[in-house]
């Protein structure tokens, strides 16, 4: 036996030991937590920094640790292929192949993927110094390479770029709130909660906005003395006013302006232009997050929503755009109007204008509500027909039976899960 034998098997070790290292944080730097880290990051961890910087570019990662790693495992093989032909002669290949193939997958990869997926984020911070050498080592041999890729995913067409960052983003942290409302830790109001605040970026204010026909509007011109009667007869605190038809709004009412009104002259005596308010009007494709934001900024928390054509579709208040959040907002003046009542057969009944967001809230079937807004609009666009009063639909895995209706207008439906109807 040769004097190099015994330093040939100790770098075979060494590299298997290198190998494990690589293997291992390849899965710590996949699998680690990007929230956990980032608040490292702010902590100012200079690890935790480290592995952000890295994590920033994935693509040179990626070459790096693929390139040692394989580097790492054909020089090991190599190495043990010639001890093995020393200490066995014409079979030693196929004994060093096998051998190898068992430590590497072993020691090289199994347990160091093992032990990394247990703590991610402290085994790619541990080996953080070790990975920025290897990544800045390896970057020329790998630029070369990631160039040679290029030009056959550009020769093929194909595309390396997928889902934007942001979209990314929410997509995994719808998938995390859903996850976790699975496993318990987040109660379903909770996930309502967090849903509907993703959900905001989807919705225009026509999706959100009280519809013309349920506004409580008011005459101008009606005397004072019953105008302040009828204001006091509604749950609000704003009142559109309009003067010779319905659609033309000539201002907003707001109950402090005429209680400070009142307070300083009688009731006769009050001329309404003088207290109330200019409308706001805003375009019904507004989108929802910007109006949130416009509301904040003008500090006014009422807006009359019109079409392209300037016609009058309905109103939004920050109430309306806060209950997308949080749900259903009420206080001791409001008028509990039942949309929606669940049967003792467990079945639901709903009003034909019950948002399906707050039916999907209330239910958890996922009913679709991007092409219209309420039950009775998703009966209508799928049914492709104003169905009569006593007929029955299955659309989406849900049983829609029509109990009322008043004209063209859907006004009772009871709804049920078509899985939850075959098992009773």
């Amino acid at each position: 036996m040769t004097e190099w034998l015994p330093g040939t098997g100790g770098a075979v070790l060494a590299l298997l030991v290198l190998s494990a290292i690589i293997s291992g944080s390849e899965t710590a730097y996949t699998a680690v937590s990007k929230p956990r880290l980032f608040a490292l990051v702010n902590q100012n961890n200079p690890s935790a920094k480290r592995v952000w910087r890295i994590l920033e570019q994935p693509r040179k990662f990626i070459g790096a640790v693929l390139l040692a790693n394989n580097a790492v495992n054909i020089l090991a093989s190599s190495l043990m292929t010639v001890l093995s032909l020393e200490l066995f002669g014409q079979h030693g290949a196929l004994y060093a192949t096998a051998i190898v193939t068992v430590l590497v997958v072993i020691f090289g990869e199994i347990m160091p993927k093992s032990i990394a997926l247990t703590k991610p984020n402290e085994t790619a911070m541990f080996v953080s110094r070790f990975i920025s050498v290897l990544v800045a080592v390896a970057f020329p041999i790998v630029a070369v390479l990631q160039f040679i890729v290029d030009i056959f995913f550009k020769t093929f067409g194909f595309q390396t770029k997928g889902l934007a960052d942001d979209e990314t983003a929410r997509a995994e942290l719808r998938g995390a709130i859903d996850l976790t409302h699975t496993t318990g830790a987040v109660h379903k109001d909770e996930k309502d909660r967090l849903g509907g605040l993703l959900d905001l970026r989807d919705l225009d204010v026509s999706d959100v906005m009280i519809h013309r026909k349920d506004m409580t509007i008011m005459d101008a011109d009606l005397p004072m003395r019953k105008l302040i009667k009828e204001i006091l007869a509604t749950p609000y605190t704003r009142i559109p006013l309009y003067r010779d038809n319905p659609e033309n709004i000539v201002g907003v009412l707001h109950s402090k302006d005429l209680l400070r009104a009142l307070a300083e002259s009688d009731a006769d005596s009050i001329n309404v232009d003088d207290i109330m308010r200019k409308p706001w009007y805003i375009p019904d494709t507004t989108p929802v997050p910007g109006q949130l934001n416009k509301f904040l900024t003008r500090r006014n928390h009422f807006a009359i929503v019109v079409d392209e054509y300037g016609v009058l579709q309905g109103l939004i208040t920050l109430e309306d755009i806060l209950e997308e959040i949080v749900g259903d907002i009420r206080d001791e003046h409001d008028i509990d109007i039942p949309g929606l009542r669940k049967q003792p057969d467990g079945t639901f009944v709903a009003d034909g204008k019950t948002a399906i967001r707050d039916l999907n809230r209330k239910t958890d079937w996922n009913l679709p509500d991007n092409s219209y807004t309420t039950v009775a609009g998703l009966v209508i666009h799928e049914s492709r027909t104003i169905p009569e009063r006593g007929q029955s639909f299955i659309f989406f895995g849900v049983r829609f039976e029509i109990l009322e209706r008043e004209r063209n207008q859907i006004m009772k439906i009871r709804l049920s899960s078509v899985s939850e109807t075959l098992l009773s």
